[in-house]
């Protein structure tokens, strides 16, 4: 079976999808990202001197927030009553840098792959843009859907 792209119409017009006739079941989306920087750039940022603040607790919310909104950012998505939104950062020594999780959940018609995407991308952009005094070397990378559960196209985990 082909693949096809579910928001082109018959003569290849953008369209929302109808997902009227959609069971409401739990879905929930992970995504991923990660902030690689200067060692000396993550100690400033972990030790909580950075010049704009608090960095991880307002990407966190910054996170959460752009997912609350995903529907006004990109074109055709629906918008959606999330009943979970989590954003998680943690220092990765190896990069160096950090790596962000976002968890995105909804009891509806629609996944929220968009949702849990949208707060990764939003929250690794916040902590670019809190940050850039220190680093304007920071590179954004990795934005992906790690997985997903739920609905009629099923679960999804990446590399499986």
């Amino acid at each position: 079976m082909a693949a096809t792209l579910t928001h082109i119409g018959a003569t290849g017009e953008a369209n929302m999808v109808d997902v009227g006739d959609k069971s409401e079941t739990t879905r929930t989306a992970i995504a991923e990202g990660t902030v690689a920087m200067r060692p000396e750039t993550l100690a400033l940022i972990l030790s909580g001197n950075a010049k704009k603040g608090d960095v991880l607790g307002t990407a966190r919310i910054a996170g959460i927030m752009a997912a609350k909104r995903t529907h006004e950012l990109i074109p055709l998505c629906h918008p959606l009553l999330l009943t979970k939104v989590s954003v998680e950062i943690e220092p990765d020594e190896a990069l160096p840098g950090l790596r962000i999780t976002a968890l995105a959940r909804v009891t509806g018609k629609t996944g929220v792959e968009m949702e849990a995407l949208t707060a990764a991308s939003v929250a690794c952009l916040t902590i670019y843009d809190m940050a850039k005094a220190a680093d304007r070397g920071m590179v954004i990378s990795g934005i992906r859907l790690v997985e997903k559960t739920g609905g009629k196209s099923g679960d999804y985990k990446a590399g499986a």
